[in-house]
C-alpha cells in the first residue's frame, strides 16, 4: 500500500510560475497554484513513507524560489 502526501509550498512571488513548471517535471499526481498562506499545493504518491523526506529535500526544496514547505501525509485508504 502506498503513501499520498500533500505538500503546501510557499514561494518567492516573483518565482511562482517558474516553481510550478519545475514541480511539473517531478511527475506529481497533481500540482495547483492556490491563494492563501501557501502558493502551491502538490499531491504526490510514494511507495513508502521513508521516500517522502528525500523527495522533499532532494527535489522540491532544491527548486529556486521555494521558500518553505509543509507536508501532510494522508492515511492509507482501506
Amino acid at each position: 500500500m502506498g503513501v499520498t502526501a500533500y505538500v503546501l509550498i510557499a514561494t518567492d512571488p516573483r518565482r511562482t510560475g517558474y516553481v510550478m513548471g519545475e514541480l511539473g517535471k517531478l511527475n506529481p499526481r497533481a500540482v495547483r497554484e492556490v491563494m492563501g498562506p501557501y502558493d502551491i499545493v502538490l499531491k504526490a504518491d510514494f511507495q513508502q513513507l521513508i521516500d517522502v523526506p528525500q523527495y522533499l529535500s532532494g527535489q522540491v526544496r532544491a527548486i529556486e524560489g521555494v521558500s518553505a514547505t509543509t507536508t501532510l501525509v494522508a492515511f492509507p485508504e482501506d
